[in-house]
C-alpha cells in the first residue's frame, strides 16, 4: 500500500492533495482531487528510466493508479509544469489507463524547435505542440469537473514552464523550490534568469498564505523531505530570490551558479520523451527504440574527443 513517509494528504473543504516522491530524481508528483465529486488531475508524473541497460519502468505510475482507483477518482487532466530535463514523464501510460488528456504550457513549441536540430530529428517530429492534447496560455483556466485550474506562465527554467493554481495552492514545477533552497536553474537552451526573476515576481504578488507545492526537493543540509511552503515564507527566506533581491543581483548570482552545475544525468533522454508528450522514440526497422545522445554538446571537441582550446580546463 502507500508509505506515509513518501506521500501525504492535505485536506481542504473542496480539495485534497496526495503527494508521491521519487527519490531517484527528487521529483514530487501530485494527485489533486475533490473527495466529494471524485474529480482529479495528476501533476508531473514520473516514468522510471535506468540508463544502465536503458530500460523504463512504470512502478511510480502504477502507484498513482492504485491510489486513484482505490478512491474511484476520475482523472480529467495530466498536467505537465514543463518538459522536464531530469526524469521521463509517464503521461502517455496514464492517458492510456485513465483516458485523461495531457496538457502543457504553449511555450513547448519553442522547446521542440530548439531541440529538434540538436537530436537531428526530421519533419516527422512536430514542433507545433500537437503531440499534446492541449497547450495552455498564461491566464487560461481549465476545468476538471469541480476543480478549476488557473494557468500562470512562469518561464525561465524553460520557455514552457507554467505554474498551476488550484484554490489556495500553486504547483510551481522547477520555477520556485522550497523556501530554504531557491529556484530552478536557467542554463538550459532557451532558459533565461531574467525571465525566471520576472516569473517569480508574479508568484510573489499572490497572497502570502498561498500554499506552494514544489516540483523537486533536494533536501539541503540533509534535512528531511519537504515539498510544501508558502509565498510568504518564500518572500521572506528564499536564499536565491526573496522580496529584497533585485533583478540584477538574481541574474548575476543565478547565472554564476548555473555555470558550476553539471548537466542532469538524464537530460537528453528526458527531453526527447517529454517534449514529445511522453511518447518514446519510434522503433527502427529492427524494432528497436533508440535515443539520440549528442556528444560534447556543451563542451565542443574534435573527432578525437579533445576539447577545443577555449573550453579546456573549464
Amino acid at each position: 500500500m502507500f508509505d506515509a513517509t513518501e506521500h501525504a494528504a492535505y485536506e481542504e473543504a473542496h480539495m485534497q492533495i496526495e503527494t508521491f516522491y521519487d527519490p531517484a530524481t527528487f521529483t514530487l508528483t501530485y494527485v489533486v482531487y475533490d473527495p466529494k465529486t471524485k474529480d482529479a488531475v495528476i501533476i508531473d508524473p514520473v516514468l522510471e528510466y535506468n540508463p544502465i541497460g536503458s530500460h523504463t519502468d512504470t512502478k511510480s505510475a502504477e502507484r498513482y493508479l492504485e491510489f486513484v482507483r482505490s478512491l474511484g477518482l476520475e482523472v480529467h487532466w495530466i498536467l505537465e509544469t514543463h518538459a522536464h530535463a531530469d526524469h521521463l514523464t509517464s503521461a502517455q501510460f496514464l492517458k492510456a489507463k485513465l483516458g485523461a488528456s495531457v496538457a502543457i504550457g504553449e511555450g513547448i513549441r519553442e522547446v521542440q524547435s530548439t531541440f529538434r536540430p540538436v537530436f537531428g530529428f526530421g519533419p516527422e517530429f512536430a514542433t507545433d505542440g500537437s503531440q499534446f492534447d492541449r497547450l495552455l496560455a498564461d491566464g487560461e483556466t481549465i476545468e476538471a469537473g469541480s476543480l478549476v485550474v488557473k494557468v500562470i506562465a512562469t518561464p525561465g527554467h524553460t520557455p514552457a514552464c507554467v505554474t498551476y493554481r488550484i484554490d489556495d495552492c500553486i504547483f510551481t514545477g522547477d520555477a520556485l523550490f522550497m523556501h530554504d533552497y531557491g529556484t530552478g536553474r536557467c542554463d538550459f537552451p532557451a532558459g533565461s534568469s531574467r525571465d525566471l526573476y520576472r516569473s517569480i515576481q508574479k508568484l510573489y504578488r499572490l497572497p502570502d498564505e498561498t500554499r506552494v507545492f514544489v516540483g523537486h526537493d533536494y533536501q539541503p543540509a540533509a534535512r528531511g523531505l519537504a515539498y510544501q511552503t508558502t509565498i510568504g515564507k518564500s518572500k521572506a527566506h528564499n536564499p536565491q530570490l526573496n522580496q529584497e533581491t533585485s533583478e540584477a543581483a538574481f541574474i548575476s548570482a543565478r547565472d554564476a551558479r548555473d555555470q558550476t552545475l553539471a548537466a542532469p544525468r538524464l537530460l537528453f533522454q528526458s527531453v526527447q520523451v517529454n517534449a514529445n508528450a511522453g511518447i518514446l522514440p519510434r522503433p527502427n526497422d529492427a524494432g528497436v527504440r533508440l535515443f539520440v545522445l549528442p556528444v560534447n554538446l556543451f563542451t565542443p571537441g574534435d573527432e578525437h574527443g579533445t576539447r577545443t582550446r577555449q573550453d579546456q580546463g573549464q
